[in-house]
C-alpha cells in the first residue's frame, strides 16, 4: 500500500496535495473506507468521538474531504460475516481512512478480522491514518502510548514502516506532548523516530519516505 501517516489528518493544502498525488486522481473520484475501530481502544474516545470521524465532524479532516462516497469498515464485525462478504469491499475502495484512538487496539483488530493478511495483495491502494492510525504501522509505539494492553503486553505494533511516531507534538489540548517528551520517548525506541504536529505527515510509497508539513517536525533517530 501507499501511506499517508498523518498526526491530524488531512490539515492542510500540503497534505492534501500528498494525498491526490497518492491516489493518481481527484479525491472526488475515489471511494473511501474508513476504520473507526482504533476508538474503542482508548479511554478518551467515546460513541460519539466515533461518530464525529465516521459522519466527517472530527477535527481532523478525513471522511469531510469530498469523496465519491465513504463506507464505514469496522474491523470488530469482519470476524463474523466472512472474508466472501467484506474482501470485495476493500478491493474495490482507492482508500482507507484509518482514524486514531488506540494503536494496540486497532493492530489487535488488523491481525485478528483479517485485514493485515490482505495488506500486500493492496499494492495500489492508499492508506491514511490520523495518529493511532498512523502509528498503528510502525515497529513499536512506546509504553507512553499504550493503553489497551494486547495479550503479551508489549508496545508492538505492525511494522510495516521501519520507524516509530510521536504524534500531536506541542498540541495545545496535551500538555504532555512536547518536544522534550518526545526526545525521552525516542530514547526508548530502538530505530528511526519522527515527532509529528498536527500539520505535518510522512508519506511512504515507491520504496521512499518523506515528510510533508506546514507545522513543527522533528526526526529524532536516523
Amino acid at each position: 500500500m501507499k501511506l499517508l501517516l498523518t498526526s491530524g489528518g488531512v490539515s492542510n493544502a500540503s497534505i492534501r496535495d500528498a494525498l491526490i498525488e497518492l491516489l493518481g486522481k481527484p479525491i472526488s473520484e475515489c471511494s473511501a473506507l474508513c476504520i473507526p475501530t482504533a476508538e474503542y481502544g482508548h479511554p478518551w474516545c467515546t460513541p460519539q468521538s466515533a461518530w464525529r470521524f465516521i459522519a466527517g465532524r472530527s477535527p481532523a479532516p478525513m471522511c469531510d474531504l469530498g469523496w465519491s462516497s465513504v463506507g464505514v469498515l469496522e474491523l470488530l464485525a469482519l470476524p463474523s460475516i466472512g472474508a466472501g462478504r467484506w474482501v470485495p469491499w476493500v478491493q474495490a475502495a482507492d482508500v482507507l481512512l484509518v482514524d486514531g484512538g488506540d494503536a494496540m487496539f486497532l493492530a489487535h483488530w488488523m491481525r485478528e478480522s483479517g485485514l493485515l493478511d490482505l495488506l500486500p495483495s493492496l499494492a495500489d491502494k492508499v492508506w491514511v491514518g490520523v495518529s493511532a492510525g498512523s502509528m498503528v504501522m510502525t515497529p513499536r509505539i512506546g509504553d507512553d502510548f499504550v493503553s489497551w494492553r494486547p495479550p503479551g503486553g508489549s508496545d508492538r505494533t505492525l511494522g510495516l514502516v521501519d520507524f516509530s511516531i510521536f504524534p500531536h507534538l506541542e498540541h495545545p489540548d496535551m500538555p504532555h506532548n512536547t518536544l522534550a517528551a518526545a526526545e525521552r520517548w525516542a530514547q526508548a525506541i530502538a530505530g528511526p523516530c519522527y515527532a509529528l504536529d498536527d500539520q505535518s505527515a510522512i508519506v511512504v510509497a515507491d520504496g521512499s519516505t518523506r515528510v510533508v508539513s506546514e507545522g513543527q517536525w522533528r526526526q529524532l533517530r536516523e
